[in-house]
C-alpha cells in the first residue's frame, strides 16, 4: 500500500531522524549496488562493451529518463542495451543515482555532461557543470562555448554568462569575444553586475567587437550604445565619442538632456539612469506596484515610509483575464479575453514614462493562463483556449513566440512561479472543472515537465511567490510552502482575510500579502508575515480590494510621479 502524503509529511518533520535513517538506507542500497545483490535489470552498453546492473527502482528515482524506459515496451527485459553513451560514461551515472556524486575530469566532462542531458540527470547535470566552471583554465573557454553550442544547456550558459561579466576586462580582450553575436553582447552589456572600473571599459569594448566587422555591425551598433550607462560619461564624451557614431545621435542626445536639464527627466525615456551596481536591478531601495482591478487597471504605489498606498497611474485597458509579468521598466500584458473573445495580444507598458508597445502576439489565444520569465524569455503556460489547454509556448527576442513541451495536466486559474533554473505550476483547474493539488516543474535544459509533490490543499485562484528560496501558495484554502530541496509542502499560519483576490510578493527579507478584506478591520489590507512567531501582522489598508498582481519596484522608477 503507498505512503499517503500525510504520513511522509509526518516522518518528515524530524528532519535529524529522517536524515540518519536516509543516510543508512541510502548506504545499504549502495552495498546491494556494489555486491550485485537483488539486481533487476543489467545494461548492455557500447564502446567498449560491458555490462552494467542496476536496480530499477532506483534509477526511476533519480531520473524521468529511466522511469519512463522501465514503463515502457521494452521496459521489462532483464538486459536493455544503451547504444549512444560510452560504457564507463553511463557506468559513472549510474553511480551518481546511487551516491549523487561522480568521477568528473577535465577529459571526461563533455561526455558526461552531454550523457547527463540524455538520461536527464538534473542534479548531475548541476555538478558536471559546477565542475567545468572550477576547471575553466584546464578546458579552457573556447571550449566551453563549444559544449554550450553543442549541448545547448540552459545552466552552462548561465554560468558562462556570470563567469563572462566577472571577467569582463580579459574576455572582451580575447578573439572570443570579436565573434559573439549582437545579443550575446547586449545580454553581458546590460548586467549591473558587469565586472569594470568605469564606463568606458565596457564603451571600448564595443568599439572593438564593432570594428572587427564595420559593415556587417552597423545597424547593430545603437543596440549595444544603448546598453551603457550614458549619463555617467562626461557631456564632451557623448559629443565626441557617442553623437558622431551612426544611428546612436538619438541616444547621445537624451543623455546629454538628461544630465544638462534636470527638470526634463521625468519625460525622458532612458532604461539606464544609474551607474552600475545601484540601478533599477540591483541595489536601489525597493518598493511595491499593486495592479487592481482589470478594465482600466489601477496601479497603486506602497509608500514604505508612511505605511501607506498612493496612486501611480490608471491604465487604459478595455480587454481583461490577461496576464502581467515585470521585465527591466516594463509591465508586459500578456492574452486576455474582449468581449468573450480570447485574445493572442501582447503588449508593454513602460513604468517610468507611461508609454505602450506592442510586441509579437502569441501563436495561441489564452485567458487565465499563467506567465513567467526565465532566462531573459517568457513563458505562456496553460490557460483557456477553445478548451482547457495544457500548451506552453516561449518568446525570445531572437525567435519570437515558439512551442515547448505541454503541461501534463491541462490547467487555468493556476500559479507559476521560477526558481532556481526552472518553472513551477501549481494548482488551477482541469478540464473538468476540479481544482488541483498537483505541482508541475519545467527543466529548460531538457525541455520537460515533471511532477513535484502535490500540495496539501487544492488551490486555484491563489497568490504565488518565491520567499528565501521556498514557494509559497496563499489563498482562501489556507497558506503553504514548498522546499524544493526536500520536494515537500507544509502549511504556514493562515492568512485571516475575507476571500478575495490578492497578490503576494517577497520584499526586504520579508513575505507581504496584499489585497483582501481584514476580517478585523472590515477593509482590504496589506500583511507582513511574521516567520519568528509564526503570524501575520496587518499594516496599512488598501484603496481598492481586488488586487491582481504585485511587482517589486525601485524607488527611483517611480520618482517621475
Amino acid at each position: 500500500m503507498a505512503t499517503s502524503s500525510s504520513q511522509t509529511l509526518a516522518l518528515q518533520r524530524n528532519s535529524s531522524e529522517q536524515n540518519r535513517f536516509m543516510e543508512k538506507l541510502m548506504t545499504k542500497i549502495f552495498n546491494f549496488y556494489d555486491e550485485q545483490s537483488l539486481i533487476d535489470v543489467t545494461f548492455k552498453v557500447s564502446n567498449p562493451t560491458a555490462f552494467v546492473p542496476a536496480h530499477r527502482l532506483v534509477l526511476a528515482a533519480a531520473s524521468p529518463y529511466f522511469e519512463n524506459l522501465f514503463n515502457g515496451n521494452q521496459g521489462t527485459n532483464p538486459i536493455i542495451e544503451i547504444n549512444d553513451i560510452d560504457s564507463d560514461i553511463f557506468e559513472h551515472l549510474v553511480i551518481f543515482c546511487y551516491t549523487g556524486q561522480a568521477h568528473i575530469t577535465v577529459d571526461n566532462v563533455a561526455a558526461m555532461l552531454n550523457a547527463a542531458i540524455v538520461l536527464q540527470l538534473d542534479d548531475a547535470i548541476t555538478s558536471i557543470v559546477d565542475y567545468l566552471m572550477a576547471h575553466i583554465d584546464e578546458y579552457t573557454l573556447q571550449g566551453a562555448y563549444t559544449l554550450e553550442r553543442e549541448m545547448k544547456c540552459e545552466l552552462l550558459r548561465q554560468k558562462i554568462f556570470e563567469y563572462e561579466t566577472q571577467n569582463f576586462m580579459e574576455i572582451s580582450r580575447s578573439d572570443e569575444f570579436l565573434n559573439f553575436d549582437v545579443e550575446k553582447v547586449q545580454r553581458i552589456l546590460v548586467s549591473d553586475n558587469l565586472n569594470i572600473t568605469r564606463e568606458e571599459n565596457a564603451y571600448d569594448a564595443i568599439q572593438r567587437w564593432y570594428n572587427y566587422d564595420v559593415p556587417a555591425r552597423q545597424e547593430q551598433l545603437p543596440l549595444l550604445i544603448a546598453c551603457l550607462r550614458l549619463t555617467q560619461f562626461k557631456v564632451d564624451f557623448l559629443m565626441t565619442h557617442i553623437q558622431p557614431l551612426p544611428g546612436c545621435e538619438l541616444l547621445a542626445f537624451k543623455a546629454l538632456s538628461w544630465i544638462r536639464e534636470p527638470t526634463t527627466r521625468p519625460m525622458i525615456n532612458m532604461r539606464f539612469t544609474k551607474p552600475r551596481g545601484i540601478s533599477a536591478t540591483n541595489c536601489d531601495e525597493k518598493t511595491i506596484l499593486a495592479l487592481c482591478s482589470t478594465l482600466n487597471p489601477k496601479l497603486l504605489q506602497y509608500n514604505k515610509t508612511e505605511d501607506k498606498w498612493q496612486e501611480y497611474a490608471i491604465i487604459k485597458m478595455d480587454y481583461e483575464l490577461y496576464r502581467t509579468i515585470l521585465k527591466d521598466d516594463n509591465l508586459f500584458f500578456i492574452g486576455g479575453c474582449k468581449k468573450m473573445a480570447r485574445l493572442n495580444v501582447v503588449r508593454s507598458w513602460n513604468i517610468r514614462n507611461k508609454t505602450w508597445q506592442n510586441l509579437p502576439g502569441m501563436i495561441e489565444a489564452r485567458r487565465r493562463h499563467c506567465v513567467v520569465e526565465l532566462n531573459d524569455k517568457i513563458y505562456a503556460i496553460g490557460g483557456y483556449g477553445d478548451n482547457v489547454l495544457s500548451s506552453v509556448e516561449r518568446y525570445s527576442t531572437s525567435d519570437g513566440w515558439k512551442f515547448v513541451n505541454s503541461l501534463i495536466v491541462e490547467r487555468y486559474d493556476a500559479g507559476a512561479v521560477t526558481l532556481n533554473g526552472k518553472i513551477y505550476i501549481m494548482g488551477g483547474c482541469n478540464g473538468k472543472s476540479q481544482s488541483l493539488k498537483s505541482v508541475e516543474c519545467y527543466n529548460p535544459d531538457s525541455n520537460t515537465w515533471n511532477y513535484c509533490a502535490d500540495m496539501t490543499e487544492h488551490h486555484n485562484f491563489a497568490c504565488v511567490t518565491v520567499h528565501k528560496g521556498h514557494i509559497y501558495v496563499l489563498s482562501r484554502r489556507g497558506s503553504e510552502r514548498y522546499d524544493p530541496q526536500q520536494n515537500t509542502w507544509s502549511q504556514i499560519c493562515f492568512l485571516n482575510v475575507c476571500p478575495g483576490r490578492m497578490t503576494c510578493v517577497s520584499l526586504d527579507n520579508k513575505l507581504w500579502a496584499i489585497g483582501d478584506r481584514s476580517k478585523s478591520a472590515g477593509k482590504p489590507c496589506l500583511s507582513v508575515f511574521d516567520e519568528e512567531n509564526s503570524c501575520w501582522v496587518e499594516r496599512c489598508s488598501l484603496p481598492e480590494s481586488n488586487v491582481f498582481n504585485g511587482f517589486v519596484v525601485p524607488e527611483s522608477l517611480l520618482s517621475s510621479m
